[in-house]
């Protein structure tokens, strides 16, 4: 896979991606489960969980952990995206 990135780029990464979004979309529909679609462009590892605060020099993606300058909360990465990606799945569903 990694070749084929290398030599085609961005296409391989869409079509893995949509592939596994089709998965998604298929074991939602036969279990009955909705799917919710976050825009890629949402700030999801930029804002703070905890105070909303957007921290745009975490768009660096070498930055793993760091502290909210509002509110003093720390955050690693990965985890405060997926709580953020979660709160706004929900905040859609209901909007």
């Amino acid at each position: 896979m990694k070749a084929m990135q290398q030599g085609h780029g961005k296409k391989v990464n869409d079509y893995g991606f949509a592939a596994f979004e089709n998965i998604l979309r298929y074991v939602g529909r036969q279990t009955g489960t909705q799917i919710i679609k976050v825009d890629t462009f949402y700030p999801s590892s930029q804002l703070c969980h905890d105070c909303g605060y957007q921290n745009k020099e975490v768009k660096n993606i070498r930055v793993y952990e760091w502290t909210c300058p509002s509110c003093g909360s720390h955050h690693d990465r990965d985890r405060n995206a997926a709580r953020n990606i979660l709160s706004e799945g929900l905040r859609l569903l209901t909007a």
